[in-house]
């Protein structure tokens, strides 16, 4: 028998998978977000995570998420979504699709929609009920970005390195 072997992982999960994988590199105690940008051809484009930008040292610059904001991280971070664009070096995003493994924020949408891409697939949407994530979705809405959940598949994947 020289069929194809069957069990192989789909485009959703390859894509997801790299989003999530890439979110392992971000150093945030506490959230760890990554991004894959895709053609509408399934060739990867980018991938970011969230943290601090290039020359800003992880070590010196804080991490925590209250106090005072020139103490915490919220005005030092980039989010996934936002590193995965500005990482891009190519031409154009138009038509492209974002993996994200946390819903984007309001400030990430505006990027996502000016860069072009039209699709978004993220596996969780835990913020949704915030000012930030309801904006985000009024903006994507009126835009036409369209966005869905992943759906996990329960696919244990695992990679020895």
């Amino acid at each position: 028998m020289s069929g194809k072997r069957q069990d192989y992982i789909t485009w959703d999960e390859y894509f997801m998978g790299v989003a999530m994988l890439s979110g392992m590199r971000s150093k945030d105690p506490n959230t760890q977000v990554g991004a894959c940008i895709v053609s509408s051809d399934n060739k990867i484009l980018s991938m970011g995570y969230n943290g601090f930008p290039k020359g800003c040292s992880d070590d010196e610059f804080p991490w925590a998420r209250e106090g005072e904001p020139l103490e915490n991280k919220y005005y030092y971070s980039t989010h996934s979504e936002l590193n995965a664009i500005l990482n891009y070096r190519g031409g154009s995003l138009e038509g492209a699709k974002l993996y994200v493994s946390l819903f984007p924020c309001n400030e990430c949408a505006k990027a996502i929609i000016q860069s072009g891409i039209k699709t978004i697939i993220y596996d969780c949407d835990k913020y949704a009920k915030t000012p930030a994530v309801v904006a985000s979705k009024k903006m994507l809405d009126a835009a036409g970005v369209r966005y869905y959940q992943y759906n996990r598949t329960d696919r244990e994947i695992r990679i020895k390195v």
